[in-house]
C-alpha cells in the first residue's frame, strides 16, 4: 500500500522542489489530492485521424505521417530559426514547419512515423502544418485517443503536469474513499470513483471518458442537491419576524397602472410568508420571484417593503451595479416619499460624509429603506431593526453574499428576484432553498419585439438597419460572445458528455474587433464598448451615456442582461446567437421594446445544423419566457444551467463550482441526481447514518463557501 495520501505535500514528488512547488501553488495545487482533482479544461481528440487528401484549409486535424526528408534549418533573422521537412501518407504530402525548435532535426528521421496534431493552412497554394504537436508511433505502445489539456502557469509545461498527475493518481487512488453509496452507483450504472478519476485524466477511449464524466457530473449534482435540501430544511425550522397585517391600498392607489393577477399572487405569497405564516408560525421568508424582464417584479418588492415599514421594520435592497441601484432608488424614493417612508442610497462611490450620515440614519432607525450595491455588506453598517432583505438579479449574487447581508439580522425575511424564467421542475432543483413565485403575465401595453434570424450574408442590410434606427431617433444594442479574439484555437472542448466540439471551427465575434470594424462602416454614429473586464465605474459611466442618448450603439457582452431601463433602445442584434440559451436570448430581447418605439431583435448565426436552426426558430414564434425555457430544456438539455455561459450561472452560487455538470446533457441523470438528493435528506436530514457519512464530509467540504451554516 502506498505511503502517500491526498494530504501528502507535492514536495514529496520527485523533481518538485521549492520553486516548482510555488509554481504549482499558483494553480491551486499543494497536495497529491489537489493533483488528482486538477481536471483537464479540455481534451484533444487526436484519435480521429484523417488522410491528407480529406483535409480542408484552416482546420485542426490529426494525421499519421511518415517523415520523407531530412530537417532543414535556417536563421531567418536574429532570434528566429525555422526548421522544415516533408511528411506523407498514402494520399499526399505536406510541408511541416517549426519555429525556434532546432532540436527537431534529431527527432524527425527519414522513414519514422509520427502522429501530428495541428492546423492545416495553405501557403502559396500548398498545404503546410505549422508547429504541430507530435508523438512517435511505436509498435506495442498505442497512443491515447483523447489527450487531456490542463491550464498551465509559467514554469509548468503540459508534459510536466501530465507526469505529476499520473504519478499522484497511481499513488493515491487506492486510498480514496468513494462517497457514493453502492446502491445508488449500481442503480444508475455509474462507474466507481477510482475509475472515473483515472479516465477523466487519461481516458482509455471515448466510452470510458463519457462514463467518467457522467459519474463526476452525477456527484456534483447530487452533492449540490443535498446541500440546498439541507439548507432549506434548516431554514424552515427557524423563527422569523412576524410582520403586522395591513392594507396595501395606500400603496397601490399611487401606482399609474393596475397590478396583473400574477403580481397580486406574488404579493399574496409574500404577505402569507411574513404576516400569516404556516401553522401559526412565521419562519424567515426565503422566496424568489421569477419572471420575464419587464414583467413587474419590482412592484412586488415595493409591496414587501411597504408591509415591513408599516410593521416598524427596515428594508435593505441590494442590486449588482451602481447605475441599476440609482434607477431603483429613484423609483422607490419617489413612491415612498408620498407614504412617509424614508429612503437612502448607499454605493461604493458614496462620499465619506454622506456614507456616515446614512450609517447613522440606519442605525438610529431614521432611515426605513436603503438601496445599494455590495456596499450594504460593510461591517460598519448596522441596522436598527432590519426585517426584509431584497436582492435583484439574483444570478449576479452568490448565496454567500446573500448570507453576509442576512447576518445583519438572523430573523429577517429574504426576497430575491430573477429575470431568468426556467422550467418549474428545474426551478425546484436550482432554487431548492427558496420558495418560488412565478410572474407569467406581462403588464398591459408592453409591445411585442419582432424577431428575425439572419446569417452573415445580411451584414450590409444590418448596417443599413442600424443606421435607420439611429436616424429615426432610436438606439441599438449589439451583443457578442467574446471580449477579444482568442489567442489560439484548435483544442477540443468537452461541452457535452459524448459530444466534443472543435472550437477552432467556430468564428466567434468579439466586442473589441467588432466595435472597431463597425466604427469604420458607420463612422458618423457614436459607438460604445461594454464588457465584464471593465471596472464597475467605467461600466456605469458608459451605461449612463447610453441611457442619455450620447452613445447610439452599444457593443457589449451579455453584461447588459442586467441592465438599465433604456426606453429609447429599439434594436437588439445578437451575434453567434447559437451560442446562447433561449432563455438568455429572451432576456437580451427584453432589453428593447420598453418604450413607445417599434422594436426589433435580430439573431445572427452562420451555423447550419438543424438543431441550432430549430432552437433559434423558437425565438421567432414564442414570446413567453417560461414556454421558451421549457423548449430550451428539451432542445438543449440541462447541462447549460451549470456552465459559465449559463442563463442562471450557478457558479455564482457561493463556492460550489461545477466542473462536469456543465457537460451533462442527460436529463435523466440530472433528474436522478436531484431526486436522490431529496430522498437522502428526507430519510437522513443530518447525514448521520454510516452509509451517508462520506457524503456528509463531501457536502461540508464543497459548501464551505456556499453555506457556512450547513451541518
Amino acid at each position: 500500500m502506498s505511503r502517500f495520501t491526498q494530504s501528502t505535500p507535492v514536495t514529496e514528488l520527485s523533481g518538485v522542489g521549492k520553486t516548482r512547488a510555488e509554481q504549482l501553488k499558483k494553480l491551486g495545487i499543494e497536495t497529491f489530492g489537489d493533483l488528482v482533482y486538477y481536471f483537464p479544461r479540455a481534451y484533444e481528440n487526436r484519435g480521429d485521424t484523417r488522410l491528407l487528401s480529406s483535409c480542408t484549409p484552416d482546420t485542426t486535424v490529426s494525421l499519421i505521417l511518415t517523415v520523407a526528408t531530412t530537417v532543414r534549418s535556417a536563421n531567418i533573422r536574429r532570434g528566429l530559426t525555422i526548421s522544415r521537412f516533408r511528411a506523407f501518407d498514402e494520399s499526399g504530402s505536406v510541408e511541416i514547419t517549426f519555429f525556434n525548435s532546432p532540436y527537431v532535426k534529431d527527432v524527425f528521421t527519414v522513414g519514422a512515423d509520427f502522429r501530428f496534431y495541428g492546423k492545416i493552412t495553405l501557403q502559396k497554394g500548398k498545404p503546410v502544418l505549422t508547429n504541430p504537436k507530435y508523438e512517435p508511433i511505436i509498435e506495442g505502445r498505442p497512443l491515447a485517443d483523447y489527450v487531456p489539456i490542463y491550464s498551465l502557469t509559467e514554469g509548468i509545461s503540459s508534459k510536466q503536469i501530465d507526469k505529476l498527475i499520473f504519478t499522484a493518481i497511481n499513488d493515491v487512488l487506492p486510498s480514496i474513499c468513494d462517497p457514493l453509496p453502492d446502491s445508488l452507483r449500481i442503480k444508475y450504472s455509474l462507474p466507481t470513483l477510482t475509475y472515473a478519476l483515472k479516465n477523466a485524466h487519461f481516458p482509455e477511449d471515448d466510452k470510458a471518458l463519457e462514463k467518467s464524466l457522467s459519474r463526476l457530473a452525477f456527484d456534483e449534482m447530487l452533492l449540490f442537491g443535498i446541500g440546498i435540501s439541507m439548507s432549506a430544511m434548516r431554514k424552515s425550522k427557524g423563527e422569523g419576524i412576524r410582520l403586522s397585517p395591513c392594507s396595501l391600498e395606500p400603496l397601490t392607489s399611487l401606482l399609474p397602472y393596475e397590478l396583473t393577477s400574477a403580481q397580486k399572487a406574488a404579493i399574496n405569497d409574500v404577505y402569507r410568508d411574513t404576516v400569516i405564516g404556516k401553522d401559526g408560525i412565521v419562519s424567515p421568508m426565503a422566496r424568489i420571484i421569477v419572471g420575464d424582464v419587464g414583467c413587474g417584479k419590482t412592484v412586488c418588492a415595493e409591496a414587501a417593503i411597504y408591509i415591513a415599514a408599516k410593521s416598524g421594520c427596515q428594508s435593505a435592497f441590494m442590486v449588482p451595479t451602481e447605475i441599476l441601484a440609482r434607477q431603483h432608488f429613484k423609483e422607490i424614493s419617489d413612491l415612498f416619499s408620498k407614504l412617509g417612508i424614508s429612503t437612502a442610497l448607499l454605493l461604493g462611490s458614496t462620499g465619506v460624509a454622506e456614507r456616515r450620515r446614512i450609517y447613522r440614519g440606519i442605525e438610529s432607525g431614521e432611515i426605513d429603506v436603503v438601496v445599494g450595491t455590495h456596499a450594504l455588506l460593510s461591517d460598519k453598517l448596522n441596522f436598527c431593526n432590519l426585517g426584509l432583505i431584497i436582492t435583484d438579479e439574483q444570478h449576479r449574487f452568490g448565496v454567500a453574499q446573500r448570507a453576509a447581508l442576512k447576518e445583519k439580522s438572523k430573523k429577517a425575511h429574504l426576497l430575491v428576484m430573477s429575470a431568468t424564467p426556467i422550467p418549474r421542475t428545474l426551478a425546484l432543483t436550482m432554487y431548492g432553498d427558496l420558495d418560488i413565485s412565478r410572474i407569467t403575465e406581462m403588464p398591459k401595453g408592453r409591445q411585442r419585439v419582432d424577431t428575425f434570424t439572419v446569417d452573415e450574408g445580411y451584414r450590409a442590410r444590418l448596417d443599413d438597419f442600424i443606421r435607420k434606427q439611429v436616424m429615426l431617433g432610436g438606439q441599438c444594442y449589439i451583443v457578442c460572445p467574446a471580449i477579444e479574439a482568442p489567442e489560439s484555437d484548435g483544442e477540443v472542448v468537452a461541452e457535452r458528455i459524448g459530444e466534443l466540439v472543435d472550437i477552432g471551427r467556430l468564428n466567434l465575434k468579439n466586442v473589441t474587433d467588432y466595435a472597431k470594424e463597425l466604427s469604420k462602416r458607420l463612422p458618423d454614429i457614436p459607438i460604445g464598448v461594454l464588457h465584464g473586464k471593465m471596472k464597475p465605474a467605467e461600466k456605469d459611466e458608459l451605461m449612463s451615456r447610453f441611457k442619455s442618448g450620447e452613445v447610439k450603439v452599444l457593443v457589449s457582452t451579455t453584461v447588459i442582461e442586467v441592465g438599465v431601463n433604456v426606453p429609447n433602445a429599439s434594436l437588439m442584434i445578437v451575434e453567434n446567437a447559437e451560442r446562447y440559451g433561449l432563455s438568455q436570448l429572451h432576456q437580451l430581447r427584453g432589453r428593447v421594446g420598453r418604450g413607445e418605439r417599434k422594436s426589433y431583435c435580430v439573431l445572427v448565426s452562420d451555423l447550419n445544423s438543424p438543431k441550432a436552426k430549430a432552437r433559434l426558430d423558437v425565438m421567432k414564434t414564442t414570446y413567453d419566457g417560461f414556454e421558451i425555457a421549457e423548449k430550451d430544456l428539451m432542445l438543449r438539455g440541462p447541462g447549460d444551467l451549470f456552465s459559465s455561459n449559463s442563463d442562471i450561472n450557478l457558479r455564482q452560487s457561493g463556492g460550489f463550482e461545477f466542473k462536469f455538470a456543465s457537460m451533462c446533457n442527460d436529463y435523466d441523470l440530472f433528474e436522478a441526481a436531484f431526486s436522490s438528493a431529496k430522498a437522502i435528506v428526507s430519510s437522513d436530514p443530518t447525514l448521520e447514518c454510516s452509509e451517508h457519512l462520506p457524503l456528509r464530509g463531501e457536502v461540508e467540504r464543497r459548501f464551505s463557501l456556499y453555506d457556512k451554516n450547513i451541518s
